[in-house]
């Protein structure tokens, strides 16, 4: 609390979890809408919601005319509204306004407590087995995997009916409300997996992660270090979802998600800042 004026600091981390929490209500509402009876009322397929929709029926609407199944141009507007995000501020849609990010954090927090850690102390690493970072002669080279399911996905969509992903979408699965066999096993291995490792599906499987990556290098929305004022203390590593080693010296790292928990987390006034423009970090 701010002693001269009596109010709390702004929080960057509560205003993002209230924003998670909306974006997880406000996803699970129109899954429900989906499944209500009234076919005039829904307004398009679930699928017709997501950005990354409009990646998998891109190449086949520009090379044939035709987009896919259960897509439309609703898609093309989600997708540009998502890049246009990136565009300012780099992936901070995966922190911020994704769905399954939301629900990875989550499952992250709520397997800590059910572990035993009643309160989280910031920038110190918790005793729990769960969620385990993996061994980085593992971790980096299964990073590139999402690049290949990118990869894959595009080249599939030119020669399919409806989006590749879509039986075995994780967004379908958690939020969609109709399920099959391959959504329900797809659901087991998305939840299984965020309880063992902390966004488990952003670090290694999500094309729409690796189609934003990129945008971390050009966006003006950026933070930065100065190295007059940070002494490498390693709080930032730590509270890091996505296990960015040596935060202050990758802060453009294609990783990151933008969540600013290193700007909450780091203890000494001026170290880390939200900047506008590219600011040449001096450490």
């Amino acid at each position: 609390m701010n002693a001269a004026t009596g109010k709390k600091p702004f929080s960057l981390a509560k205003s993002r979890r209230t924003i998670q929490w909306l974006v997880v209500i406000g996803t699970f509402v129109l899954g429900l809408r989906h499944i209500m009876p009234g076919e005039a009322s829904r307004g398009g397929s679930f699928d017709s919601f997501c950005a990354f929709g409009g990646i998998e029926t891109l190449l086949p609407y520009l090379f044939t005319g035709h987009l896919l199944k259960s897509t439309n141009l609703l898609n093309f507007s989600v997708l540009i509204a998502t890049l246009g995000v990136s565009l300012v501020a780099g992936r901070a849609f995966c922190g911020w306004l994704c769905g399954l990010g939301a629900i990875q954090d989550f499952v992250a927090e709520w397997t800590r407590k059910l572990l035993g850690e009643k309160r989280h102390v910031r920038g110190k690493r918790g005793r729990t087995i769960l969620p385990m970072r993996l061994p980085a002669a593992l971790d980096r080279p299964l990073r590139y995997a999402k690049y290949l399911v990118l990869a894959a996905i595009l080249i599939a969509s030119l020669y399919m009916a409806f989006p590749p992903l879509r039986e075995f979408c994780p967004v379908r699965a958690v939020f969609g409300l109709k399920m099959t066999g391959l959504l329900w096993l797809t659901l087991a291995v998305f939840l299984a997996g965020s309880v063992l490792i902390e966004r488990f599906w952003c670090k290694y499987l999500c094309p729409l992660g690796a189609a934003l990556a990129i945008f971390n290098k050009i966006s003006p929305v950026r933070l930065a270090v100065d190295g007059d004022r940070c002494n490498q203390c390693g709080r930032c590593d730590i509270e890091c979802s996505m296990d960015i080693a040596d935060v202050p010296h990758h802060l453009d790292h294609p990783e990151c998600v933008r969540c600013m928990e290193c700007l909450n987390t780091c203890a000494r006034d001026g170290s880390l800042t939200l900047q506008i423009g590219y600011k040449e970090n001096r450490i």
